[in-house]
């Protein structure tokens, strides 16, 4: 039987480990961190290889990069888990989904498959219908400013 502070530690957890790992690809996009293409690269291969508006492109490096600091902190969990839900579901339908479900190890695919996303899209999924759990900044503010609770809950 699972107490209600191994269910909060368990959501921390979730929102530890989906900070780091998204915040990652994030810092790809935004800052070439990692081998990735910075903020002009990754809008650039938003805009004219999928053709994406300009603000969507903005978003989604925003989500994984800043979004992500603020899901480690516990901010704005549910509505940041739903963005990286949907970024998820894009990358799928877009690029991923065309390659199978396995990442490609061997370089023989063409592409990275699903795999990746459908465990982002589990772990933020836990977030959104469970919330943050305690430790977060979500609960401090839904404490101090209960007016905001929509925003957050």
């Amino acid at each position: 039987m699972k107490t209600g502070n191994t269910i909060d530690i368990t959501l921390l957890l979730v929102r530890i480990i989906s900070a780091a790992v998204v915040g990652a690809h994030g810092a790809q996009k935004l800052l070439g961190w990692f081998g990735g293409y910075g903020f002009e690269g990754t809008v650039g291969f938003f805009t004219q290889t999928f053709g994406l508006p300009y603000i969507f492109a903005f978003l989604i490096i925003l989500t994984e990069s800043i979004g992500m600091i603020a899901l480690l902190a516990g901010l704005f969990s549910r509505l940041l888990s739903t963005a990286i839900i949907l970024i998820m579901l894009g990358a799928i339908v877009t690029m991923h989904g065309q390659f199978g479900f396995f990442m490609d190890w061997s370089n023989n695919q063409g592409g990275e498959g699903i795999e990746y996303h459908l465990l982002m899209i589990a772990l933020s999924g836990v977030i959104v219908l469970n919330g943050p759990g305690v430790y977060s900044m979500d609960l401090l503010l839904l404490r101090k400013l209960p007016r905001f609770s929509p925003l957050i809950r």
